[in-house]
């Protein structure tokens, strides 16, 4: 689903789109980086939400090279509902690792369903990136 600037972020901040994750989103060639792990951890969240392969190219440009696919396409029939940041770990401003956990829920047509994930981030040339996680779907 294409995001509106004025419509409400996906991530659950509270914020506009184009005032929370979307200026990751368009920035990222300018060199408008999330500056906390949370908040790439949202970001990378609201991509999903939105869908579509402008959100798959900024999720790859966000993954760390050693653990970044070669290619991503998103499905579009899961529905991302709500972001539930459970807990974070380091991943401030001069941090350069960091660990979020969240709960992310989804549904596709009549099923429903929560991804828990305990995310893993590092910070490298004044960049965060998204390294790996450990994902339960329940």
């Amino acid at each position: 689903m294409p995001l509106d600037a004025d419509s409400r972020c996906p991530c659950g901040s509270g914020d506009t789109y184009g005032s929370c994750c979307g200026r990751f989103h368009l920035g990222l060639a300018r060199g408008t980086a999330a500056p906390t792990a949370e908040a790439l951890m949202r970001s990378r969240y609201s991509a999903f939400a939105a869908g579509g392969p402008e959100m798959a190219d900024y999720l790859l440009a966000t993954w760390h090279p050693s653990t970044r696919p070669a290619t991503l396409e998103l499905d579009g029939s899961a529905q991302w509902r709500r972001l539930d940041v459970v807990r974070v770990s380091a991943g401030g401003p001069f941090d350069t690792e960091g660990t979020v956990d969240f709960a992310a829920h989804w549904r596709d047509g009549a099923a429903r369903g929560v991804q828990r994930e305990h995310s893993r981030f590092v910070r490298e040339g004044g960049r965060w990136f998204y390294l790996d996680g450990d994902t339960e779907a329940a």
